[in-house]
C-alpha cells in the first residue's frame, strides 16, 4: 500500500489507517474477536496506522488493540490519545491537560496497550484551564524519555496549534473532516499546511452516514450514541439524506460504493491527509481499502464540491460544541 509521510518530523504511515474506536465504544454490538480478525486484516492488506485513545471503552479498546499487536509491535505506526477523563462507570469527568495528568495518561496507556513506546500521541481536546505550553512541554518530556516518537493534536484551534508547535513541533492534527463536515478547510487546514502539520479526518464517513447504510433514524440500535448527534436528528436526518442519495448517485456512475467516493474524495484533497475510517468488521475494511482504486477526475471533483459545499449539513457535529477548536 502506498505510503506518506504524515507531518515534516519523519514519520510515515500508510495512505489509510483505521479508527478503532467503535470496536469497543459508542456503537452497539462489541465482539472483541470479530475486531482483531478485523485487525489482522487490516494489517494483511498493508494498512499499518492504528487510532486508538484511552477513553474509547474506559480503557478497554487499548487493551483490544494492545492484544492484536502481540508479535508484530514494529509492523505497525500506533496512534492513541488522552485528555478526554471518563470515569469507570463511562461517564465523562471533564477534559485534563495538566503536565503531571499527562505523563500519568502515557504510562497507563502504554501499560494497556502492552508496549514501551507510543508512536504518535495525541491531545484528544484541549484543555481550556490549562496553558498550551504546559500540556505540550510535558508531552515534549514524554519524547526526550523515549515513550513517545510524535506529538499530535486533536480539535484545536488555528492560534492554539500555533502555540502548541512552538513549544514542540506538532506531527499531526486529528479533527473531522468528510463530505459533510468542512469547516476545516477555512482555517485549520491552511493553518497544518503553513506549519508542516499532517492532517488525519476522524469520521471521515460522516459517522456511517456517508455508507448509505442509514435510511432511518430507526435504523440506529437504541444503544447508539449517534441518536443524540444533531445530524442524526428530526429534520436535519431527512436533509442529510438528501445529500447522501446525490453522493450514491455519483458513485454509481463512477463504479464505486458511495463510502468509497467518500474516502477518494478526501485523499484527493492532498498528500497530508490521511483517513482513518473506523469499523470492527472485515467487510467494511476491505470496502475502505478499495477507496484507494478510487481515481477521481477535476470534473468529478466539481461535481461533488457541487453537491456537497461547504456547510452542507444540517445540525451541528456535537450535541454541545464547546470544547471543539479551542
Amino acid at each position: 500500500m502506498e505510503k506518506k509521510n504524515l507531518g515534516s518530523q519523519g514519520l510515515e504511515v500508510t495512505a489509510l489507517g483505521l479508527g478503532c474506536m467503535g470496536m469497543s465504544d459508542f456503537y452497539s454490538g462489541r465482539d472483541d474477536n470479530e475486531s482483531l480478525k478485523t485487525i489482522d486484516r487490516a494489517l494483511e492488506l498493508g494498512v499499518n496506522f492504528l487510532d486508538t485513545a484511552d477513553m474509547y471503552g474506559v480503557g478497554e479498546n487499548e487493551k483490544l488493540v494492545g492484544r492484536a499487536l502481540k508479535g508484530r509491535r514494529n509492523d505497525v505506526v500506533l496512534a492513541t490519545k488522552f485528555g478526554n477523563v471518563r470515569g469507570d462507570d463511562g461517564s465523562f469527568l471533564g477534559v485534563n491537560g495538566h503536565p503531571d495528568y499527562v505523563k500519568k495518561a502515557c504510562d497507563a496507556s502504554l501499560k494497556r496497550l502492552g508496549v514501551d513506546h507510543i508512536d504518535l500521541y495525541y491531545q484528544h481536546r484541549v484543555d481550556p484551564d490549562v496553558p498550551i505550553e504546559e500540556t505540550i512541554g510535558a508531552m515534549s518530556d514524554l519524547v526526550k524519555e523515549g515513550k513517545v516518537r510524535f506529538l499530535g493534536m486533536s480539535e484545536a484551534a488555528p492560534a492554539t496549534i500555533r502555540r502548541a508547535h512552538k513549544v514542540h513541533p506538532i506531527t499531526a492534527l486529528q479533527t473531522e473532516y468528510s463530505l459533510w463536515s468542512r469547516d476545516v478547510e477555512d482555517e485549520i487546514l491552511p493553518t497544518c499546511r503553513e506549519l508542516g502539520i499532517g492532517f488525519v479526518p476522524y469520521s471521515p464517513l460522516g459517522r456511517g452516514f456517508l455508507t448509505g447504510q442509514i435510511k432511518r433514524f430507526e435504523d440506529l440500535a437504541e444503544d447508539d450514541y449517534r441518536r443524540f448527534s444533531p445530524r442524526f436528528q428530526g429534520e436535519n436526518f431527512q436533509k442529510n439524506l438528501d445529500l447522501v442519495t446525490d453522493i450514491e448517485t455519483i458513485a454509481q456512475e463512477k463504479g464505486c460504493k458511495p463510502a468509497q467516493l467518500a474516502l477518494a474524495w478526501l485523499l484527493a484533497q492532498g498528500d497530508d491527509i490521511v483517513p482513518i475510517p473506523g469499523t470492527k468488521r472485515i467487510k467494511y475494511l476491505e470496502e475502505n481499502v478499495g477507496a484507494l482504486d478510487v481515481t477521481l477526475t477535476k470534473e468529478d471533483l466539481a461535481r461533488i464540491d457541487k453537491v456537497s459545499p461547504q456547510h452542507v449539513a444540517a445540525g451541528d457535529r456535537y450535541p454541545d460544541m464547546n470544547g471543539v477548536n479551542l
